[in-house]
């Protein structure tokens, strides 16, 4: 199939780009700025507000999968942006290209939209994925990790000293990124009905479950450190003064953080004829872990 991916340079993007090309799929990947040449991906230079390009992006291709997105913003404008704007004319392009499938990456943040903006932005890109006349599906992922992500190194780091700074007590989701990236693979080959699935490795864990998971990838016994709601609130100003546009927690990242549950809803699961998780936490997350070490990251 000829693939049109969005947010392919990114942590979850590239992962699914190279499990796309090993399935013998050509991807046409949009991208900020140049890339180097890779068999089977057709890089176009362009972004989500622009129309000429992506007009080029989605011509002539079977399926759309859009995983690009805003996860960090200054405002509710900035978020409004990347993830309201940016589906909608990844939508439209894709329309009027005659696309046939249409799979958009969105967040269980979307189904508390009142409690962030990004909650808010991810729910209303759905809304317009919704009303597609074509097959689409929406993917609400949880917490993403895995080998190459980032956003995680921060925890690892702290785990390794012994300690875990957590939100209030609450229960949360969780999935690999290889397991998540084989859902987008599956879900671009062979369709589904028009769904919502919230995608996970099948368990529920509490806050201190999960970092208490994370000590063991790193070899430490961790103090798990639950932060009141005010705190953490505090903890996102401090960062954003300290490390400014860097800042991991945001003022908008506390608010949906300090929520009590992030659970997957289990009747929005994939069907297990479709997929079904194969990457236990504990095998992901030393396996993150070993990435981190093998790169010096941790």
């Amino acid at each position: 199939m000829l693939i049109a991916l969005t947010g392919g340079t990114g942590f979850v993007g590239r992962r699914t780009l190279d499990l796309l090309i090993g399935k013998g799929h050509t991807v046409r990947a949009l991208t900020r700025r140049p890339q180097p040449p890779r068999d089977s991906v057709e890089w176009v230079e362009g972004s989500l507000d622009r129309a000429g390009p992506l007009d080029t992006f989605v011509t002539g291709v079977e399926a759309v999968l859009h995983i690009a997105g805003v996860v960090n913003a200054a405002d509710r404008a900035g978020f409004a942006l990347g993830n309201i704007d940016g589906t909608r004319a990844v939508v439209e392009a894709a329309v009027r290209a005659g696309a046939t499938r249409f799979v958009h990456v969105s967040s269980l943040a979307a189904r508390e939209p009142g409690l962030s903006n990004y909650g808010w932005s991810k729910a209303e890109s759905e809304r317009i994925v919704e009303v597609l006349p074509l097959d689409w599906t929406i993917v609400r992922p949880p917490a993403v990790y895995g080998p190459s992500d980032l956003e995680m190194r921060d925890v690892f780091r702290l785990a390794k000293l012994g300690l875990a700074v957590l939100p209030p007590p609450g229960r949360m989701s969780a999935i690999a990124v290889d397991d998540l990236a084989r859902l987008f693979v599956l879900l671009v080959e062979r369709g589904s009905p028009r769904a919502i699935y919230e995608a996970d490795d099948g368990q529920t864990y509490t806050h201190t479950e999960y970092a208490q998971a994370i000590g063991r990838a790193v070899g430490r016994r961790v103090l798990p450190l639950p932060l009141p709601a005010a705190l953490l609130h505090l903890g996102a100003r401090i960062d954003r003064r300290v490390r400014g546009s860097g800042a991991k927690l945001t003022p908008d990242r506390a608010a949906y953080l300090a929520h009590p549950d992030w659970t997957a809803d289990p009747v929005k699961r994939p069907p297990p004829e479709l997929w079904t998780p194969r990457i236990a936490l504990d095998r992901g997350l030393a396996d993150t872990a070993r990435w981190y070490r093998d790169h010096g990251l941790l």
